[in-house]
């Protein structure tokens, strides 16, 4: 998994020319009706608006890149100089358009004051990352998606940006006495969270 990191002010610049727009560009399934973000990964990475003004005959490519989009920290081809290493790194040889869901709730974190949008991806999927290690308690116990349908119960043993280190505790003995393992950090739910596993 790799976390993507965008200026807030650069993405809200987009979600705003989406909104304005009232034409949208297509994505692989046909016409769209509603403002989205495309992530580009090709020329750097970055977010942009599915927006069609008339002012500009920009498409999306992977080849073509403006430095008006929202480019992820140190992928941006016109300023970070091992732009293609860092994105090497995130994706592999994975390049392409992935029209994104996530406008709604990247506008709540810019709503909420955020100066910085990471998004997660495993190079198929792209999803919010709200939160940060720190927003966690080492030694505090939370719930796991447990791949079987249901959560497991665990104590949190260590965290990073991107993944958590827990041990399973409270459940039927054969699954406590597991060795501890990884997970991402964002599967990781207060107990009282009751999100779908």
């Amino acid at each position: 998994m790799a976390i993507l990191k965008f200026s807030a002010s650069a993405v809200a610049a987009q979600i705003a020319h989406a909104r304005a727009c009232k034409t949208f560009l297509p994505n692989w399934n046909g016409p769209v009706d509603r403002p989205a973000l495309i992530l580009i990964v090709g020329n750097g990475v970055h977010l942009r608006s599915n927006g069609i003004d008339g002012t500009t005959t920009r498409i999306v490519t992977t080849e073509q890149a403006d430095p008006s989009f929202a480019f992820a920290d140190g992928m941006n081809p016109f300023r970070d100089t091992d732009w293609m290493a860092q994105r090497r790194m995130a994706f592999r040889d994975l390049t392409g358009q992935f029209y994104t869901d996530i406008l709604d709730d990247v506008q709540v974190l810019i709503d909420r004051g955020q100066g910085a949008i990471r998004l997660a991806t495993d190079g198929h999927s792209i999803r919010v990352f709200a939160r940060r290690a720190s927003d966690y308690l080492i030694g505090g116990t939370y719930e796991v998606p447990s791949g079987l349908g249901g959560t497991f119960r665990v104590i949190l043993k260590d965290a990073c940006d991107t993944f958590a280190i827990v041990q399973n505790c409270g459940n039927c003995e054969d699954f406590d006495a597991m060795q501890p393992y990884r997970v991402p950090l964002d599967a990781l739910m207060e107990i009282d969270d009751r999100r779908a596993a």
